[in-house]
């Protein structure tokens, strides 16, 4: 049996639609390059609405930063679906990291015990999670990738590589990411038995700093 056809959005529901996930890509952008205090006119201006439309979806600039961490997660998940979708399991898994360094998972996490934390966000969150545990532990089992790496390690080396990376003179930023993290994903690769300084970082540990 085919999936049901999601009915297609008109008129004004699908312009609020539009409107919606503009202002969420220009809240990435402007908190992610200018800070979490900028303000948030300037959010509504790079999305080009008007203030009046942003406060009709979003009543606080938390409500915003809620949403827009739930939008963040909604990503990591699609990119966990994506890789699970490989046939390959390290394919699988070097796709979900590349996207979700490109996207910027992890700059968000200075707003941890900032804001509050929704049921919203708390869902997205461990439905990502789950994806994730599923597509490290499909790499273990085949082989590929080192027997003591959590997903926790996975996630704080998306969120280190999220971070801007000073470039030299005549090389972009892009440039030195793409090879750097060439370079840290071969180092997850199961041939490396070195032993691993630490135990692996706990999930409990860093769900509770946005409970603080």
């Amino acid at each position: 049996m085919s999936d049901p056809v999601t009915p297609r959005r008109r008129g004004p529901q699908a312009l609020a639609a539009r409107n919606d996930q503009a202002l969420i890509e220009a809240a990435r952008h402007v908190f992610t390059t200018q800070g979490f205090d900028a303000p948030v006119a300037a959010v509504a201006e790079r999305a080009g609405v008007g203030m009046g439309s942003l406060y009709r979806r979003y009543r606080t600039k938390e409500e915003l930063l809620q949403r827009l961490c739930v939008d963040s997660m909604e990503r990591v998940s699609a990119a966990a679906q994506d890789g699970l979708a490989h046939e390959d399991p390290w394919q699988g898994l070097t796709h979900y990291i590349q996207q979700c360094v490109a996207f910027g998972f992890g700059v968000l996490a200075p707003l941890a015990g900032a804001i509050d934390v929704t049921p919203e966000m708390r869902q997205a969150n461990q439905r990502a999670q789950c994806l994730a545990d599923g597509l490290i532990a499909r790499a273990h089992r085949a082989g590929v990738l080192r027997t003591d790496v959590s997903t926790m390690d996975i996630s704080l080396l998306i969120g280190q590589f999220s971070r801007t990376v000073p470039a030299p003179p005549g090389q972009g930023e892009e440039e030195i990411r793409s090879r750097l993290l060439a370079i840290a994903l071969d180092g997850l690769k199961a041939h490396n038995t070195g032993t691993l300084p630490g135990g692996p970082p706990s999930v409990q540990r860093y769900q509770a700093l946005w409970d603080t």
